[in-house]
């Protein structure tokens, strides 16, 4: 299709007016959607099945990437010529701003999944040229293949990489035996943090601060207290600091149409204080750390804290790994743990060599099934609230997380394979914890968390759950599993369940 376009030029990142090239945009849509299978992974009849029938090449058949990464780029195209400012030809859309319509339209046309890779690429090459992170550091669409094929060889050797194998497994009444396996492959990784801390210790490296970090609902807490379990069995002694209480008083935190706030991003925390202390308290001196209050919204004090020098700082945040946080401490001070939620489960045929076929559950999705529990049964947020809210979570884990995971000295898999029959009892029927269809009503243009809600509740539709009395049952799953801070029952402390 062809579409006016009245921009000639683009200023680049250095400012300089190069020649405007659709061609571009028609490349970046199409990696974006080779990396994840192609545009099919995001086909939505009800919401984009016009585009890719209006894509049709002519054959039996579908729409090729190529064609659709064409149309999109011209809906790109004509939203740039919308804005009257971009017509002066001195003072064209820059770089950036293009990437934003990219985006914007992506996530318009309901193409979520597509979108998500878009950014991860786009913050991942940006951390590239500020030299936060090596090229080799790189995890691209944020689904490096180097772990999905570990995880899925793990998998495999279990006989679950699929939907249908894990009912199996849960029907057939051999889910302790998958979840032990699990357990113990959590714990091992973990084992082997320690591990890689004391070897950099024993090297030479005066190790300060660990940073644990990783996106929403991955199971920080939980490693956290796990960590430090095991490091003090090595003589090590912690500080820990509660980095909530840096957070900017309520007021800076300017409210959405639906009265919604993003806490998700590193600029909602006082970035530049937390730099401060990390200095100070390295240098051996005492700080004023803030206390903040959720219930004021505002800092209600201040509590001297210090680092002893025989401690070292212990640190569970969102955003450890964001390169202003760090700024000015020595690198070899620093030991990075990420942790996320990362279980490769296929939905229909998993042993297919064909990638049109092998159609994989979201990491993301598993989390915000983990969230959506955790918030209602902890934190007092209704299960719409958390769905409503989840663009800005991603938003945040997209920009200043999952791109730097690269920094990590170690990666831990916070995913168990046994997550989706544990959690589906908890969403099932007239559940208190899944929205109703009905409640998004008046949230139409909440297109992505409609899209997220109608994807995770057909997938538990396909899922066999546990009995709830199993579920409770510690003789089944420990009261120290990751998985017990969010859907309860846990025997080790978790202070935001409080």
């Amino acid at each position: 299709m062809a579409v006016i376009n009245k921009i000639s030029k683009v200023m680049n990142r250095d400012r300089v007016l190069v020649s405007f090239d659709q061609s571009r945009i028609v490349r970046a849509l199409a990696r974006a959607a080779a990396s994840i299978g192609g545009f099919e992974r995001d086909y939505l009849p009800a919401i984009n099945g016009r585009i890719f029938d209006s894509c049709k090449t002519g054959g039996p058949g579908t729409a090729t990437d190529e064609t659709i990464a064409d149309f999109l780029s011209d809906l790109v195209v004509t939203c740039l010529n919308a804005n009257p400012y971009h017509l002066v030809s001195n003072f064209p859309p820059n770089v950036e701003q293009i990437q934003d319509v990219v985006l914007h339209v992506l996530r318009s046309y309901g193409f979520t999944i597509t979108a998500d890779a878009y950014e991860s690429f786009r913050w991942g090459n940006h951390w590239v040229r500020q030299k936060a992170i090596t090229p080799q550091q790189f995890v691209r669409n944020g689904y490096p293949s180097a772990h999905i094929e570990k995880i899925e060889q793990w998998n495999r050797d279990h006989h679950c990489l699929t939907i249908a194998d894990l009912n199996e497994i849960t029907r057939s009444g051999k889910i302790k035996e998958l979840i032990d396996a699990g357990l113990a492959a959590y714990e091992a990784s973990l084992d082997e943090g320690v591990a890689r801390v004391i070897a950099r210790i024993n090297g030479g490296d005066k190790i300060k601060l660990i940073w644990i970090s990783g996106p929403s609902s991955s199971g920080k807490t939980t490693t956290t207290v796990k960590l430090a379990e095991r490091l003090r069995c090595h003589g090590l002694e912690f500080l820990m600091l509660n980095l909530d209480d840096y957070f900017l008083p309520l007021i800076t935190h300017p409210t959405d149409w639906i009265d919604d706030r993003n806490y998700e991003t590193p600029e909602a925390l006082d970035i530049q204080l937390i730099n401060e202390h990390l200095l100070r308290l390295l240098a051996g001196e005492r700080v004023a750390k803030p206390i903040y209050s959720f219930t004021e919204g505002r800092r209600i004090g201040t509590e001297e804290v210090k680092l002893e020098r025989d401690q070292i700082l212990l640190l569970d945040c969102l955003h450890g790994f964001y390169p202003p946080i760090n700024k000015g401490i020595d690198s070899y001070s620093i030991f990075r743990l990420y942790i996320e939620a990362m279980n490769v489960l296929y939905e229909n045929d998993g042993n297919s060599k064909e990638a049109n076929k092998r159609k994989m559950t979201r990491f993301e999705d598993i989390r915000l099934l983990r969230r959506t529990l955790r918030d209602a049964k902890y934190r007092n947020h209704s299960p719409l609230s958390t769905f409503l809210h989840w663009h800005y979570v991603r938003a945040g884990e997209l920009s200043s997380i999952i791109p730097l995971k690269g920094l990590a000295d170690i990666i831990i898999n916070g995913g168990m394979p046994f997550d989706l029959p544990v959690l589906q009892p908890f969403f099932a029927g007239n559940s208190r914890y899944w929205p109703k269809q009905e409640d998004f009503t008046q949230y139409r243009t909440f297109l992505d968390a409609y899209i997220r809600y109608e994807r995770l509740g057909s997938l538990l539709q396909s899922v066999e759950g546990l009995p709830m009395t199993q579920i409770q049952d510690h003789r089944l799953i420990p009261g120290d599993a990751l998985l017990r801070e969010f859907i309860g029952g846990n025997t080790i402390k978790i202070p935001h369940n409080e």
